[in-house]
């Protein structure tokens, strides 16, 4: 007996059905069998499954008389057939990952569960991208005692992303329904309302494909059958719960229901005809009308109000709000404040309240605008285009100025006040290549730009010009324009493909390490690069303008790797690697740089590396960090090649230079003058006006939010561990927060959240953000250590501290115990540490003079001065003195 049975059903899909039968066929669990359970195909698919049952013997196939329209019945064939103690099904055009079934074999065997449910993965054909569903659900790995326990489980009413008991099964007499298309609602429903054990795993355990020509049943979803059987689904659940005497779950599936089901329709319903979206209404008015109004309550704004214009039998108004909520998430065209409330529309009702967007509070820079195209037309190469520009939330100021951003091309336009309320814009332009066309208004007072993307007629046909077309995109149908990359030159095609042929990292090495052979370096040209060239800051910046004030005969040229908008106008930039960058890198005498140079990039024999690293604190470094501390020869050596061609360190504290060169294994000089970006925290100056640049208002006190990235996670987003949307809840009218992620993370704040919440991750300056600030809120970062300097507040949200200490990344020092302010583990412990600020960091008094004393007592604003006046002045001088001696 096999451990395992995988029912692949399918139905004239020949073609892809041997992927799917060999994903399982690969899998790392070996004893399985494969059922295919066809639907009375008539294509290949009998020919298909006999050369598949021939190729392996653990394939059977099952073939019913006649089709049966839905996925229910053969997936019950497969079940009444399977041979193993647990089951899985898999749709043809899907697939398995490798260890899917053995992963989740061994979890419903370690927790005695009636199943097991992993993570399920989107992955779009047409680009090869992959995105998980719902992750929320599976963040964690758990048994769940009953779906009372967690309710919103009932978001994954999938059968394919779970291992059953065959057993649990039948004896429950769980059967899929044969009569609908969803049937797989109604069977988790019950699958769910059964079980009193089953288990979580956050892996992949299915690949669910997605194809350009939506081919599938659940992609159907403009055939107004399709919407019918949907609800009945829904009817039908519901009734499952009320007979397992479950009533008190119906909320949480008719959540689902909203939530999910009927966003499968309101997304595209803007390119939906009139006709449709009237019929739409009527087939769902009848079971959303049975919907409480507390369950309504529980969904997004948006959502809820498309579902109270489909109660009223509001078409026209339900095709405008269906637009705000996929994609962009367009602003509706007229919106209504009342007592403190913002209301979608003219009139003030209940069901139309969208105050928790919180649209009507964001700053000027990220408010929101509609503008719809209400005519357009070719002209040549050009583009005619009339725009209306609806003003909501009265967000305009008295002086502004507008234009038109195609991509590169600012285009001023001049709206007139329209009759019916809001701007008119003409506007004609010249697309030159790919871009989002956007109109932006510009405040006068201080500068500050707001621009939204233009909306046109879902039916536009796209209009041919002869360099671009213009076509709609999205399902709220943005304007878009497409270049046509065929009408380049030929010679420049190959030009460009030759280039990046030649153009690889290993002919850049091989040159480099040429060149430094054959040329000697030039010892007044200094590279400069800060952060890996993602911006002009930190203290390579504050030794270039040490630098600079003294007019040393030094040329400087600046690595830039990001946005060049960062580096001072006169500054020479070059983009790291390219082959500019390597030239430079070989050429140049002084290397001056904050994180380190390409690895295998050796140092000219003349060149002099002045390293003045990125920060100091509590983490574990060098080789004493997960990255390095492995044993792996590789890794280590290059390291320790680079490290090895560094001349000068630079050491803000004692404390630093005991542990850093250590753990780094560097045994040259040590600079121990202090951190040369610290001296403008010790003096007190900024470079810019934060407070006006992100628009804080006035009488708002400000909380830096700077956590550290983690190591196993980098770019997800999870060093954000602080709940948001509570501290805006509890704070908003007394703080705003400015989060300042590390420039490895990948968080965008919730657009709900803008109003209190400012994104500061590619802020230009940290050193501005402390001084501007009120109080730090961090965990691991070495920007505590800075911010000492400053004397103000600091809090410590360390919910991950054991596992951050022991297993994520490792420290040198206890954190609870030097912290210079309280510790909280809990959002709602720090609101209340927030709130009782004043006393919280005098309690923490002692603990902040003596965190201060072990890492900034050599700070004292002069650290530039005296780094240049040893690494800079005194080669010159010692080179003008030899130089004088030979004449003399």
């Amino acid at each position: 007996m096999p451990d395992c049975t995988v029912v692949v059903i399918t139905y004239n899909d020949a073609a892809r059905l041997p992927r799917a039968v060999r994903s399982v066929l690969r899998q790392s669990l070996h004893d399985l069998e494969v059922v295919i359970a066809d639907d009375s195909s008539t294509d290949e698919t009998p020919r298909v499954a006999e050369e598949l049952m021939r190729a392996d013997p653990r394939v059977r196939y099952l073939r019913r008389h006649a089709n049966s329209g839905g996925c229910g019945a053969p997936r019950n064939d497969g079940l009444d057939a399977a041979a193993a103690p647990y089951i899985m099904f898999l749709d043809s055009d899907d697939e398995l990952p490798r260890h899917a079934c053995k992963s989740l074999l061994t979890e419903i065997e370690r927790t005695g569960a009636d199943f097991v449910s992993g993570q399920i993965s989107r992955l779009y054909e047409w680009n090869g991208r992959m995105e998980r569903y719902y992750p929320s659900l599976f963040a964690r790995r758990r048994v769940v005692e009953g779906i009372r326990a967690e309710p919103e489980l009932f978001l994954d009413s999938f059968t394919t992303n779970k291992l059953y008991s065959v057993r649990f099964l039948r004896d429950r007499m769980l059967r899929f329904p044969e009569d609908i298309l969803y049937e797989d609602h109604v069977f988790s429903t019950e699958l769910y309302a059964s079980s009193h054990r089953f288990a979580i795993v956050p892996w992949v355990v299915y690949h669910w494909r997605r194809a350009r020509d939506r081919s599938s049943i659940s992609l159907s979803i403009k055939e107004m059958e399709n919407v019918r059987h949907r609800v009945v689904a829904a009817r039908r659940s519901d009734d499952v719960l009320r007979r397992y005497g479950a009533g008190d779950l119906l909320p949480a599936r008719q959540e689902r229901f909203l939530r999910q089901d009927l966003r499968v329709y309101l997304n595209p319903l803007p390119t939906r005809d009139r006709v449709w979206v009237k019929e739409f209404a009527a087939v769902v008015r009848p079971y959303l009308a049975e919907i409480p109004a507390e369950v309504l309550h529980r969904v997004d704004p948006m959502t809820r109000v498309c579902c109270h214009l489909i109660l009223d039998d509001r078409i026209d108004d339900l095709r405008i709000a269906a637009s705000s909520l996929a994609g962009s998430k367009a602003p509706p065209r007229a919106a209504v404040r009342s007592e403190g409330r913002t209301y979608w529309g003219t009139t003030v009702a209940a069901g139309m309240d969208i105050t928790g967007l919180r649209l009507a509070e964001l700053p000027f820079s990220a408010s929101r605008l509609r503008h719809e195209v209400t005519e357009i037309t070719a002209d040549g190469d050009r583009v005619r285009m009339t725009v209306h520009t609806y003003d909501p939330f009265g967000a305009l100021p008295a002086g502004w100025k507008a234009f038109l951003r195609a991509g590169r091309v600012k285009i001023p336009i001049e709206p007139r006040p329209a009759g019916e309320g809001g701007y008119v814009s003409e506007i004609t332009f010249t697309p030159r290549a790919s871009c989002e066309p956007r109109i932006g208004f510009t405040r006068l007072s201080d500068g500050h730009t707001t621009t939204d993307r233009l909306m046109v007629d879902p039916g536009l046909r796209p209009i041919e010009l002869p360099g671009a077309n213009v076509r709609t995109d999205g399902y709220a149908a943005y304007l878009r324009v497409r270049s046509r990359s065929h009408v380049r030159p030929l010679l420049g095609r190959i030009k460009r493909a030759l280039l990046r042929r030649l153009s690889t990292p290993g002919n850049k090495l091989r040159c480099y390490k040429a060149l430094i052979r054959l040329l000697p370096p030039r010892r007044n040209l200094a590279l400069f690069e800060s952060d890996v060239g993602k911006g002009c800051t930190g203290s390579p910046r504050a030794v270039y303008e040490e630098v600079r004030r003294r007019g040393l005969p030094i040329e400087v040229v600046w690595s830039v790797a990001g946005d060049r908008r960062a580096f001072p106008a006169a500054a020479r930039l070059v983009r790291r690697s390219s082959w500019r960058y390597v030239w430079t890198m070989a050429r140049a005498g002084i290397w001056v740089d904050s994180h380190g140079f390409p690895l295998d990039y050796p140092k000219p024999r003349r060149t002099r590396y002045l390293q003045t690293w990125h920060g100091q604190g509590i983490k574990t470094i060098g080789f004493d960090a997960p990255d390095l501390r492995a044993d792996f020869d590789q890794p280590r050596a290059r390291w320790r090649a680079a490290v090895a061609r560094w001349d000068a360190l630079v050491s803000p504290s004692e404390e630093f230079s005991r542990r850093f060169p250590a753990s780094n294994g560097y045994t040259g000089p040590v600079y121990r003058y202090g951190t040369p970006r610290c001296d403008a925290l010790v003096r007190g100056t900024s470079r810019y006006d934060v407070r006006e640049r992100l628009e804080i208002p006035d009488g708002r006190k400000v909380l830096l939010y700077a956590p550290t990235y983690r190591d196993r996670a980098k770019g997800s987003g999870v060093s954000v561990r602080a709940d948001l949307e509570l501290m805006a809840e509890e704070l908003a009218g007394e703080w705003v927060v400015v989060l300042r992620t590390h420039p490895v993370e990948k968080y965008e704040v919730p657009s709900h959240l803008r109003y209190f919440a400012r994104p500061a991750g590619s802020y230009p300056e940290i050193n501005d953000l402390m001084l501007a600030s009120d109080a730090l809120l961090t965990d691991y970062s070495s920007v505590m250590c800075d911010y000492a300097l400053t004397g103000k507040p600091m809090l410590f949200y360390i919910d991950d501290w054991d596992d951050y200490r022991r297993s994520e990344r490792g420290v040198y020092h206890d954190l609870p115990a030097i912290a210079p302010g309280p510790c909280v583990t809990t959002t709602r412990e720090l609101i209340d540490r927030i709130r009782d600020l004043p006393a919280a960091h005098a309690s923490c008094a002692d603990r902040y003079a003596a965190f201060r004393e072990l890492w900034c007592a050599d700070e004292r604003g002069d650290a530039a001065a005296r780094i240049v006046d040893d690494f800079f002045e005194a080669r010159f001088i010692k080179e003008r003195f030899i130089k004088e001696r030979r004449v003399s």
